[in-house]
């Protein structure tokens, strides 16, 4: 993969009211759509991501960045743009312990399909359709959930959330403050 130049974007924490928003579909490829997805495919590996939706550096658009290997040895960066995705099929059932960007510090056992075929347009605007099973199902799924607002501890029983609730109050907390100091 030639090196990308590009931003870092921060990131949104948990308690960001973007994160809670339906994302809005992007209606053409523009010259700044395209450099913003070339800046959430930076920041996703500067912050050691799988994978990175358009809502978690705050901007309400569907589109999410994946790469859930690139990691891995042996395995060379490839990311994979998804833009105004639609899930098509769900298989099976896998639980499997996640984390997100935008909840450091926070993992839990999330239940999800464990094969799934998604459609949606690539980065030149062309449509694309996606078969995956494993850890690519379960990061396009992560990503797409931050599409439609939803957060994968809403995702967790009640009762498996109570040892990160309160870490999950200071995250809220922390974003009071800062747009208090920011407003």
């Amino acid at each position: 993969m030639k090196k990308l130049k590009g931003k870092i974007l921060p990131i949104k924490l948990y308690g960001e009211e973007v994160l809670r928003k339906k994302s809005e579909p992007v209606k053409e490829l523009t010259e700044e759509i395209n450099q913003f997805i070339t800046d959430l495919t930076v920041t996703m590996y500067e912050k050691d991501g799988v994978g990175l939706a358009a809502p978690q550096v705050g901007r309400s658009l569907r589109i999410f960045v994946i790469d859930p290997f690139w990691f891995k040895e042996g395995h060379k960066k490839d990311p994979f743009v998804l833009i105004n995705p639609e899930f098509k099929e769900f298989e099976g059932e896998t639980s499997m312990e996640e984390g997100c960007l935008s909840l450091p510090n926070i993992y839990a056992k999330v239940v999800r399909a464990e094969k799934v075929i998604i459609e949606g347009l690539n980065q030149n605007w062309e449509k694309v359709k996606i078969e995956a099973d494993d850890l690519f199902a379960r990061a396009l799924q992560h990503e797409y959930d931050h599409l439609e607002g939803i957060l994968f501890v809403d995702k967790v029983p009640k009762l498996k959330k109570i040892p990160f609730l309160k870490e999950l109050k200071k995250l809220e907390q922390q974003v009071k403050n800062n747009n208090l100091t920011n407003s």
